[in-house]
């Protein structure tokens, strides 16, 4: 295959009829799952990161209207002017936006205006998929699936985001209170799995779609390593947290011990102590720490304090994706409706909830491959211009939709950030 990005990431030429159908399937899932909200949950940002549900349903019928109903739909007009100011979230090339942390101060648009927006933008999408030129099908089909993967990335951010939202409240209201219990049984014992030093191919090789920053696919050295066969739970963390670990600053790197030291940090995000008992925060309201369960909600540095205590390291990207190259993609996903990570199988053999449950944190900075070269114009700031200062993470969560992860996905989060769905399994040299 030419090695050329553009041929590496191809148009998927979709069908008309399938184009509608899978655009109708993402953009139920949205509003499915916005079902629990009361209304007044739409609205609220109890933190810069965590946008309102508002706002996320608004944004992503944005994406649709800026990148594909005015460059494609003759004679198109927008819903609301204003609403290209407001629901903008990033992309300067199309103009100045509404600043992120106040997303949460507008009561208008209203949540009815909002559906109403995106049963009109969902109308001229339907005109559109059905009526374009051919010649524009290619480039329309390239920025749909763009599209519709960023809904699901966002309906991901959905739950992450009205987690934090509601954990601010003193009543501790779950956005479910139905939600089936998280697999939960006795633990496996840590194995490891080791991996002889070799020159791997990694990213994604465009036979499915993907982001641009899973491009190039190349070539890396990956020296040999030892993998945990499964993630670190939450007894495995009360170790560190019972023998001081947030207390010590030789187990820290710099950054992260000032954040600790300003934030107060004592425990994961959502994490309480009640009564002499840990709880945690989740969907379902509050509950107690379930010991078997991956640790969840950490930071960048807590996954790297925790791994210079036990005397190992995080994994890197690369490590993580030749070790996943033989796995199916199957896991604690959306679908099975927990949203919230379980333990794993006691018969497990292998390695263990590499996909789902919680995003991994590799200690690989999110930087472009080599010949990587952002689209032009706006939406080529989807991915490149955040190649910096954050880190990567893979494998998916338990709130990401289960059609949406792969083994090349590169997510990426600044190092002090918690309130995704993260957590993390340990590497070491050999």
């Amino acid at each position: 295959m030419n090695t050329t990005q553009e041929v590496e990431n191809p148009h998927f030429l979709l069908s008309r009829d399938y184009a509608w159908q899978q655009y109708q399937v993402v953009r139920k899932r949205s509003e499915h799952n916005c079902q629990p909200l009361e209304i007044e949950d739409y609205v609220i940002q109890t933190v810069p990161e965590a946008s309102p549900a508002k706002w996320h349903l608004a944004h992503v019928t944005w994406f649709y209207e800026a990148f594909i109903l005015r460059s494609f739909l003759p004679n198109y007009t927008v819903f609301h002017p204003q609403f290209h100011y407001l629901f903008n979230s990033y992309y300067q090339q199309l103009g100045v936006m509404h600043p992120r942390p106040q997303r949460g101060l507008l009561s208008r648009p209203t949540v009815e205006e909002v559906y109403h927006y995106r049963a009109y933008v969902d109308k001229h999408m339907e005109i559109l998929l059905s009526e374009a030129d051919d010649s524009d099908w290619e480039a329309i089909v390239h920025r749909l699936l763009i599209g519709l993967n960023h809904e699901q990335q966002h309906q991901e951010l959905f739950f992450t985001d009205i987690k934090a939202n509601l954990s601010i409240n003193p009543l501790r209201p779950a956005y479910r209170s139905d939600l089936p219990a998280p697999f939960h049984t006795d633990l496996p014992p840590l194995t490891w799995h080791e991996y002889e030093n070799s020159m791997h191919t990694v990213g994604s090789t465009g036979e499915q779609f993907a982001y641009d920053n899973e491009f190039p696919r190349h070539q890396a050295y990956i020296p040999a390593f030892k993998l945990a066969s499964r993630l670190v739970t939450n007894e495995e963390y009360l170790e560190f947290i019972n023998d001081k670990g947030y207390q010590r600053s030789e187990l820290w790197l710099s950054d992260g011990w000032a954040t600790v030291q300003a934030q107060n940090w004592e425990a994961p995000l959502y994490w309480e102590k009640i009564d002499g008992t840990w709880w945690q925060f989740s969907l379902n309201g509050m509950q107690k720490v379930m010991e078997n369960a991956p640790v969840c909600h950490v930071s960048f540095y807590e996954a790297d304090a925790f791994a210079t205590w036990a005397g190992k390291r995080l994994p890197s990207e690369f490590e993580w994706e030749k070790a996943a190259a033989q796995l199916p993609v199957t896991g604690n996903f959306y679908d099975t409706g927990y949203f919230q990570a379980s333990s794993v199988a006691k018969n497990n053999e292998g390695l263990s909830q590499m996909y789902g449950d919680v995003w991994e944190w590799t200690h690989s900075p999110y930087l472009a491959y080599p010949k990587y070269r952002p689209a032009e114009g706006a939406i080529g700031e989807y991915n490149g211009k955040f190649m910096c200062n954050q880190f990567v993470l893979r494998g998916g969560s338990c709130v990401t939709p289960n059609d949406h992860i792969r083994l090349t996905y590169r997510n990426f989060f600044y190092p002090h950030e918690r309130w995704q769905f993260k957590g993390f399994r340990l590497a070491e040299d050999v």
